[in-house]
């Protein structure tokens, strides 16, 4: 798939008042793995959302040249795992490409789906639809199993930094 390029400074504008207006929205930020026969495959993302609660949905953004998307077409399976908010490094290892992602980083697996450890929540999923969406594709999953740290603060991503949520008092 082709990217459209601008094509007026208008366009051009545009496309970079866009990019400054999404890093200003907080996101959460996961690590979406899936396990091709022996090999282990993940990348960062931080598009990743609850779709349905009947059935059991979730939607996730991949960039169409994710040597991890193509992974998880073949394989019909993934995980998400959302990070801890101590797991910086790990969010920076797997945002780059790369066949030594998992080297130093702690994790098993969990239904046949590669799981990082210390992540503050997981998802095991089937692809159920993978739909268009410009220069990435939307990845939905039904979601086959879940485990939450009740304690683990989840890590964010706003304004191009790391960091967590924190919760305003309530009288």
């Amino acid at each position: 798939m082709s990217i459209p390029t601008p094509t007026t400074s208008r366009e051009a504008d545009l496309s970079a008042d866009f990019k400054e207006a999404m890093a200003h929205m907080c996101a959460p930020v996961a690590v979406v793995t899936t396990m091709d026969g022996d090999r282990p495959h993940g990348t960062t993302v931080s598009a990743v959302m609850s779709l349905s609660v009947e059935p059991l949905l979730i939607a996730v953004a991949m960039a169409t040249t994710s040597e991890s998307l193509s992974a998880i077409t073949r394989t019909g399976t993934f995980g998400v795992n959302v990070l801890g908010a101590q797991q910086q490094s790990v969010a920076t290892r797997f945002a780059i490409k790369g066949d030594d992602k998992f080297a130093g980083t702690l994790w098993h697996r969990h239904d046949s789906i590669p799981r990082l450890d210390g992540s503050a929540i997981w998802l095991s999923c089937r692809v159920d639809h993978i739909l268009p969406g410009g220069d990435h594709v939307i990845l939905v999953g039904g979601v086959t199993g879940v485990d939450t740290d009740p304690i683990a603060a989840p890590l964010t991503y706003h304004a191009r930094r790391f960091g967590t949520h924190t919760p305003h008092d309530t009288p």
